[in-house]
């Protein structure tokens, strides 16, 4: 007997051999994974289970599911999270307009709205067949958690910072990522056909539950080392000259040991790199440097603060 005769949802066969075998398949979608990386997305296929993936904003979090997807050639579904998402964001809800315009046709053939008042058995049955058909599938809006669920092609779900979210929400995200189905009162259980592959992102903000991490496999991505980032670099701005690569990349590292509001991202490092090329420049100096921290900062106090700690003295070179 199947998995779906049984009413159990199809695994499907393996998407990667070995973690080797993601690393290199990623890599030719563009993302540069470490072994780390490429180990828990080979185990969370083999295991079927969600991979929660924390670290610092802008370490390619997202990018991550986003490159799986495509490298599997699956469809993206993705679930941004915020503080205020409900179940009906999140799951599904009814088109109201749809169904109240459903219900003002009926009328006009048996006056429903008059059930309750003096209203004939014929008007009765009218409505009970109404209100059967405003709760089909014709008037239902299925939102990320449920388009998963009962997809037929292959799916990956993000579920994009979920520490953004209150914890009935998280509750719902648990109980859906647990069983793979869906109860809804006017239609049934929805239960997943496929299991899709899941990724959850969380930027720390908050705890997240003791229950949801026992359901993932956990992932932490943090900035990469020099060496990757400089891979990075020359992957994503055509053009650059490595000893350009490697001297930005160091000047970011050393830009990150400081205390500021926000260390440059990943993305923000590839932003620079591109700048210093569509300017022309083969090796940053202080002006250059100087000139250009806006597009690493995002806020004046880091700005003022780098400008003054990294290149606050005309005699003190650049790291390179």
């Amino acid at each position: 007997m199947t998995l779906s005769e049984l009413g159990l949802p199809e695994l499907g066969p393996p998407r990667f051999s070995s973690p080797a075998d993601v690393r290199e398949r990623l890599a030719r979608v563009g993302y540069l994974a470490d072994v780390g990386i490429a180990g828990v997305v080979h185990l969370a296929d083999r295991l079927v289970k969600p991979v929660l993936v924390e670290g610092p904003a802008g370490t390619g979090k997202t990018q991550l599911a986003k490159s799986v997807a495509e490298m599997t050639s699956s469809r993206l579904i993705r679930l941004q999270c915020y503080e205020g998402l409900d179940e009906a964001k999140a799951l599904y809800e009814w088109n109201y307009r749809k169904q109240l315009l459903r219900i003002q046709a009926g009328q006009v053939a048996g006056s429903p709205a008059q059930i309750g008042e003096g209203g004939d058995a014929s008007s009765a049955e009218i409505w009970a067949e109404l209100e059967e058909d405003i709760f089909s599938e014709e008037f239902l809006l299925a939102r990320p958690l449920l388009e998963a669920i009962r997809s037929e092609e292959p799916v990956v779900l993000l579920v994009d910072e979920v520490d953004r979210v209150e914890l009935e929400t998280e509750a719902l995200l648990l109980e859906v990522l647990s069983e793979y189905q869906v109860s809804i009162p006017e239609l049934g259980t929805v239960r997943a056909s496929r299991i899709p592959m899941v990724f959850l992102t969380s930027n720390n903000t908050r705890e997240l539950s003791e229950a949801l991490k026992r359901r993932c496999l956990y992932l932490h991505v943090d900035y990469p080392d020099l060496e990757r980032e400089r891979e990075i670099v020359r992957t994503k701005v055509p053009g650059i000259t490595e000893e350009l690569a490697d001297q930005a990349c160091r000047i970011v590292r050393s830009i990150r040991s400081m205390e500021l509001r926000k260390a440059p991202s990943v993305s923000e490092t590839i932003d620079w790199a591109r700048t210093l090329v569509v300017l022309g420049i083969e090796s940053v100096d202080e002006k250059t440097a100087s000139n250009t921290l806006h597009i690493l900062l995002k806020y004046q106090i880091d700005i003022e603060r780098v400008g003054k700690e990294l290149l606050g003295s005309r005699d003190r070179p650049v790291p390179g």
